[in-house]
């Protein structure tokens, strides 16, 4: 057996012993400052990464190492409150393991989230973006020997957010007078913040929303055949001038993200349900 499908089959293991009798169906992960969301599920088990085999350890700002497993919306799910990053050191395969042992545990829908820089020029800290297509300026985790087991060698990008989902989201922000912005993430490694002229290239190539993470979870989601919604909370917006007093800074994006976190709780309660 690929030793890869080892360890993700122990570790779901492990996490179904955990959870006892309980088969979630969506799985979430949350970025910096949305620990908000964690704080709504119901009968919340708690399973810290420290005690998971394989998983790695969560060093990022805002980031609480946990995984849970409860009642959100009505609907039993898997919650990842803090994920991995490339720029922590760790491998493409470490920082999208927990995706494949999602898979393993049967879930077939994954919601996404991160704090990100806004690029576009009509964004306020503080909106949340829901992401209809990305840039990836990460490695792809999809490098090496394909993981049959999981899903096909080449994997379709076409749609790689699902537009029945992000049409339904759309309907109950309007309901719930959300304001919500539409955009196309751009992935980089970090952990260093953009430079003016990154800023000003990557806006060039159609990028709205720029951030260190998600990308790389949703092709490893969409190579395992799961539907996936994704958002941003738009926690700074990034410069387009070498202005020494204007400064990129974590603390301030996490205080952002938590400031925002009340309507993303609400829409992802109702999105849920609706699923």
């Amino acid at each position: 057996m690929d030793k890869r499908v080892k360890n993700i089959r122990e570790a779901a293991a492990f996490i179904q012993e955990m959870m006892g009798s309980r088969k979630p169906e969506l799985g979430i992960v949350l970025g910096s400052g949305l620990g908000k969301l964690a704080d709504s599920l119901e009968e919340a088990v708690v399973i810290p990464y420290a005690g998971i085999p394989h998983f790695v350890k969560s060093t990022a700002i805002g980031h609480k190492g946990n995984l849970l497993v409860g009642k959100l919306g009505g609907k039993t799910v898997c919650m990842m409150q803090g994920r991995f990053h490339y720029y922590e050191g760790y491998t493409m395969e470490q920082v999208t393991f927990p995706v494949r042992v999602m898979a393993a545990l049967g879930i077939r829908s994954f919601f996404v989230t991160n704090a990100a820089g806004g690029l576009n020029r009509s964004f306020k800290v503080g909106d949340l973006m829901i992401i209809y297509d990305h840039i990836n300026l990460l490695p792809n985790p999809l490098v090496g020997p394909n993981l049959d087991a999981f899903g096909e060698r080449f994997p379709d990008m076409t749609a790689p957010y699902d537009l029945e989902i992000i049409g339904k989201a759309e309907k109950i922000a309007q309901r719930e007078l959300i304001n919500l912005r539409k955009g196309v993430y751009l992935g980089t490694s970090g952990p260093s913040y953009e430079t003016p002229a990154e800023v000003r290239f990557f806006m060039s190539i159609g990028a709205d929303a720029v951030g260190m993470s998600t990308v790389p979870e949703v092709l490893v989601a969409r190579h395992c055949g799961m539907r996936v919604f994704a958002m941003s909370v738009i926690t700074n917006i990034s410069n387009i001038g070498n202005e020494s007093l204007v400064i990129n800074d974590s603390q301030d994006v996490v205080r952002a993200a938590d400031a925002a976190a009340d309507k993303l709780v609400r829409l992802f309660n109702q999105l849920i349900a609706a699923l």
